[in-house]
């Protein structure tokens, strides 16, 4: 007889789904919105205002912020 409760399925569930996409919604926005403040950075590391602390260009330092800022979004 065969076991009916168990799925063995490979698509993920819907709820996976969309909480992926929101994911990368929240991702996006947060990125868009760190940029201004990473080029302001980046401005004023390059006219020595502010002491360089981080590496990399304006996309790189926006990423990071979104990178480091989403997850706690979704964090229960």
């Amino acid at each position: 007889m065969t076991d009916q409760a168990t799925d063995f399925s490979t698509k993920p569930s819907r709820s996976a789904t969309a909480l992926r996409w929101e994911y990368r919604v929240y991702f996006a926005l947060i990125f868009l919105l760190a940029l201004p403040f990473a080029l302001a950075d980046v401005l004023l590391a390059y006219c020595g205002l502010k002491a360089h602390r981080r590496q990399g260009n304006v996309l790189q330092r926006a990423w990071a912020e979104a990178n480091a800022i989403t997850p706690m979004i979704f964090m229960h």
